[in-house]
């Protein structure tokens, strides 16, 4: 009898200014892989040459690695969705280097898709199991953005920026060509017009994650929040006025041939 071939996972890995770090985030996510029942590849998108992230990130062996990346930066929104144009697998996930989160939650993540047949798992600050190290302040921020998101969007989920998700391969062949944001909310607009589209199936899962706010001083976080905000009022403006997410207004959408995910597909 002939042996059934393993489904394959992609994991898109954006990294900038992690050349410290990338070599062994790459061989911690590797680590975890090499243990689940799906055959992998990883995808490590370097988001602009400004140090020696994409040198670092070269030096890894394994030939289920895949370095690649462009000189400017362009948003880490950009990155997950260059990788994911070239990712061969069904079904698709994506996780944050710098290794705040834990890569063992790359196989919950997994798991949760496969118990509960969805469409998409989210990675959940707010899951009840979840482990995480975060100040007050920021979960009651957090708490209200959520209730802000499901007033205007119906996507009824309790957190949608922790950098940890999966995707079943229609979701994201579906949901990318429509998609503007690069960098700040680009989480959250890929959740929105895929609920939008009827891909309601979306389940959260347990993350462990240690941040390190060291490196986030007051302004910058302010800054940050700042933006996120106009990105989502942008992309409730997008959704619930100007219907762009809609099959109707496929002309308008922003073409971009380095980002079409069937160019790859395997």
């Amino acid at each position: 009898m002939l042996k059934r071939k393993k489904p394959l996972l992609s994991v898109i890995v954006p990294a900038y200014k992690q050349e410290k770090t990338i070599a062994k985030d790459l061989q911690q996510i590797e680590n975890v892989l090499k243990q689940i029942r799906y055959d992998y590849e990883i995808i490590c998108v370097v988001d602009g040459r400004v140090d020696k992230t994409y040198q670092n990130a070269k030096k890894t062996k394994s030939k289920k690695i895949r370095v690649v990346g462009y000189l400017q930066n362009r948003g880490k929104g950009y990155a997950v969705r260059y990788g994911m144009a070239r990712a061969r697998g069904n079904p698709i996930a994506f996780i944050d280097a710098g290794m705040e989160i834990d890569p063992n939650g790359l196989s919950m993540i997994l798991e949760h898709m496969e118990w509960y047949n969805a469409d998409i798992i989210i990675g959940s600050k707010r899951h009840p199991a979840s482990q995480v190290n975060y100040p007050v302040r920021r979960r009651i921020i957090s708490r209200l953005y959520q209730l802000f998101v499901k007033f205007f969007t119906g996507l009824n989920v309790s957190d949608t920026q922790a950098g940890l998700k999966i995707y079943r391969r229609k979701v994201l062949e579906a949901v990318l060509p429509r998609l503007i944001v690069k960098r700040y909310a680009f989480d959250l607009e890929m959740l929105v017009v895929a609920h939008h589209l009827g891909f309601g199936r979306i389940f959260e899962a347990p993350v462990k994650i240690t941040y390190n706010f060291k490196d986030l001083t007051h302004a910058s976080t302010l800054e940050g929040m700042k933006k996120a905000l106009i990105d989502t009022l942008a992309i409730i403006y997008r959704l619930r006025f100007l219907r762009y997410y809609d099959d109707h207004n496929k002309r308008k959408w922003r073409y971009d041939p380095e980002l079409d995910l069937r160019i790859n597909v395997g």
